[in-house]
């Protein structure tokens, strides 16, 4: 029994250990793009390769530590007994696959069309407007995670 105890705590910890250190990459990356975009300022060149490296952070980093995360998590979830139909657990699911969705459908369409922009002219309305939709979806993105957090942390019911 004892050590059926220890196992189960033993890889519930483990779980937890990367599931939080994956968060720490995926949203600590995500939240230093507005400044690396701030910094890069209007220099075309800079500006551009900037968004090229916050697209291959995306790809190679945080992408991979979002599905992490979401293995993680379910693992965790599994390993306590809770049904995945639990409210907290069916939201913060949910609110996942919106931001999987927003990630494929509108972000990475408008990094790409910003990247563009930046090439034509950084100093451009076009390349503002770009800008803008892409800052929009990267903080409601943000906002999403942090609903998330909230839900795991307190578990309302």
């Amino acid at each position: 029994l004892i050590t059926a105890v220890f196992s189960f705590v033993a890889s519930y910890l483990l779980l937890k250990l990367v599931h939080i250190a994956a968060e720490i990459v995926a949203v600590g990356a995500n939240l230093t793009y507005f400044f690396w975009l701030r910094r890069a300022g209007s220099d075309r060149d800079i500006l551009v390769h900037t968004i090229d490296g916050i697209r291959r952070l995306e790809r190679r980093i945080v992408n991979p530590a979002y599905i992490v995360m979401l293995l993680t998590g379910i693992g965790m979830v599994l390993n306590l007994g809770y049904p995945l139909t639990t409210l907290w657990i069916a939201a913060a699911l949910a609110l996942y696959v919106l931001i999987a969705v927003a990630g494929l459908a509108f972000f990475a369409p408008a990094i790409r069309r910003q990247r563009a922009e930046a090439e034509r002219d950084p100093l451009s309305p076009a390349y503002r407007r770009a800008a803008a939709r892409t800052s929009l979806l990267g903080t409601w993105v943000t906002l999403a995670v942090a609903v998330i957090l909230v839900l795991i942390v307190f578990k309302p019911t």
